[in-house]
């Protein structure tokens, strides 16, 4: 952002896709200062002393016998992982088959479309276009949103471990959706130009606190080790498919829906509060079986099972 000031420009454009190829170039000089996997060097060598390194260094350990705990759950997985291999197709047929593991992939797969169709990359591909009338200068409010973006990421980290996802995805769509409503009222000329700039970067803090991180993170805590990888291939899919499609065709709503672009966003929000509101389960500090569990439980409420015998 800070670089299109001087080269976003009819004759110096060009200069930033140069700035990439450099930061690119810059990231593969700093890799050999990356960490290694240690579940992979695990898995090549379980005496692997790297691997332990590795781990107390990551995880903040000060004992052995705490490295060796968590080289012990490295390794019963690995096993418990290579024991069962099963065809991937058959197991999307269980998940699809089973109906609280349906529950399951299906919000993960809502969530993966709520990250994309609450608008956040129509804001972030958009946003130069979009402050076009609303600011003087476009580029200064699409840095403002970087800068709002990179903070926010950081205050999504300190929340994440102190509440629970399912409370943070009501934070989230709450907060984007009252968001939306000022950008809409804002660009209808009932508040303030600089009302809809401040209620942009609050949309944006709002996502990075909850449907930001949390559709990704939340797939790993809903499903057992076989199930991961299958679930996650599909909420990629859909992810991208999604964000294709916003990219595609928020030019023409701009257009054609003027200040109220942001209408069908706040709709979309409105619909993920209620689904997190009376669906979606809470996954913190739960295994997948006890969330299954609790889901049996939650829904085994509605109906009456006891019978009296006096009237059978």
């Amino acid at each position: 952002d800070l670089f299109a000031f001087p080269f976003a420009t009819q004759s110096g454009w060009r200069v930033l896709f140069g700035i990439t190829s450099l930061t690119a170039f810059a990231q593969l000089l700093c890799s050999p200062f990356l960490l290694e996997s240690p579940r992979w060097l695990l898995n090549r060598d379980p005496k692997s002393l790297r691997a332990r390194y590795i781990i107390k260094r990551l995880r903040g350990l000060r004992y052995d016998e705490e490295v060796e705990a968590e080289v012990g759950n490295f390794l019963i997985g690995e096993s418990a992982q290579h024991q069962e291999q099963p065809n991937q197709f058959d197991v999307l047929k269980e998940m699809i088959t089973h109906r609280k593991l349906r529950v399951l992939l299906a919000s993960s797969l809502i969530l993966q479309m709520a990250q994309q169709l609450c608008g956040i990359n129509a804001v972030f591909y958009y946003s130069t276009s979009f402050f076009e009338g609303v600011i003087d200068n476009p580029l200064v409010g699409t840095t403002i949103v970087g800068a709002v973006n990179v903070l926010a990421t950081y205050a999504a980290l300190l929340l994440m471990d102190s509440c629970g996802r399912r409370s943070l995805i009501l934070w989230s769509s709450g907060g984007m959706f009252l968001s939306c409503v000022v950008i809409v009222l804002s660009l209808l000329g009932y508040f303030s130009n600089i009302l809809a700039l401040v209620a942009v970067n609050t949309y944006v803090t709002f996502f990075e606190i909850g449907l930001g991180p949390i559709p990704w993170l939340i797939v790993a805590e809903m499903f057992e080790g076989k199930y991961v990888a299958v679930a996650m291939s599909l909420c990629s899919q859909l992810n991208w498919a999604c964000n294709f499609i916003i990219g595609l065709i928020f030019p023409w709503m701009n257009e054609h829906l003027g200040p109220y672009s942001f209408g069908p966003f706040a709709t979309v929000l409105a619909l993920v509060f209620a689904f997190a509101l009376t669906i979606l389960p809470e996954t913190q500090g739960k295994s997948p079986q006890e969330l299954v569990a609790d889901m049996t439980r939650r829904n085994s409420k509605s109906m009456v099972y006891e019978v009296n015998e006096e009237d059978a």
